[in-house]
């Protein structure tokens, strides 16, 4: 069993929640995921790490009640405790050498996209950090942000909080004032990675975009998570999830990602339905 020893909404739609696993903090990475179970009865979803302390033997993760599984796990509660977490699991991300990086989160791709620049700018790198949102109420991780960042730029579709607009003008506009960054980093909705992809490509930057699919196992086996990078198709579990950004498929996945979408929908009612039914 696997203890929560805290739990908190950092908006309305989104969970912060802390996990003792000791094993899994010493040795997880930025970019890295945990595939988790509640109980006997439940599925296992993957979960990427948001932050970890190894001394203190705990994993940090985000996420957002949308699915049966993720509204369950948002009313734990701390004392409560997981049944299984496998990790870590994934591919660290490739941050050694960076010199002047751009992280982009946008949504929930922001708790992801943390770990990485916190790691980037503890190991000496120059970190602009670009993050979107729908309002300024579902903006997440200002502060830390501010905290491990050379420079934050948050932008929402309202204006309601920073600028108004989208990461990919924000990019933009850093790399029209002359940001010579030697990586960017992009998570969140598919089709936001596909246009930080296509702003960074006439210039040569090496990009990469994280890839978050449907995975069953975690290991490979269930074939769900496949992404078509180049020629080929590779598994977000094992090969990923990061890939670069200029050869993925970016139209294929978000095709494959609607393909179970009545079931995720159908799994939600019924869980909505039987609590209804308990209460």
């Amino acid at each position: 069993m696997y203890p929560i020893e805290r739990v908190e909404a950092l908006n309305p739609e989104v969970t912060r929640m802390v996990v003792r696993a000791p094993e899994v903090a010493r040795k997880i990475k930025p970019g890295q995921f945990i595939m988790l179970r509640i109980d006997e009865r439940g599925e296992r979803i993957p979960l990427t790490m948001n932050d970890c302390d190894p001394q203190a033997g705990t994993i940090t993760l985000i996420f957002q009640a949308v699915g049966a599984t993720t509204m369950r796990l948002a009313k734990m509660r701390a004392g409560d405790a997981l049944m299984d977490l496998a990790g870590p699991l994934g591919n660290p991300t490739e941050l050694f050498g960076a010199k002047r990086a751009c992280v982009i989160g946008g949504g929930l791709g922001t708790a992801i996209a943390y770990p990485q620049a916190k790691w980037l700018y503890e190991h000496g790198c120059e970190v602009d950090v670009i993050t979107g949102f729908r309002t300024a109420d579902l903006v997440l991780l200002e502060d830390e942000i501010n905290a491990h960042s050379t420079r934050q730029i948050i932008m929402t579709d309202d204006g309601s909080n920073g600028n108004k607009g989208l990461v990919t003008q924000a990019l933009q506009q850093r790399i029209d004032e002359g940001a010579d960054y030697d990586l960017v980093l992009a998570v969140g909705p598919v089709i936001m990675m596909k246009f930080v992809a296509a702003t960074t490509k006439p210039y040569g930057i090496r990009t990469f975009v994280s890839m978050n699919p449907l995975m069953i196992d975690g290991t490979g086996m269930c074939g769900g998570c496949r992404v078509k990078v180049g020629d080929e198709y590779l598994h977000a579990c094992v090969d990923g999830p990061d890939f670069d950004g200029h050869l993925v498929d970016f139209d294929d996945a978000m095709h494959r990602g609607v393909m179970y979408r009545t079931f995720e929908t159908a799994a939600r009612e019924g869980r909505e339905c039987g609590e209804r039914k308990e209460a």
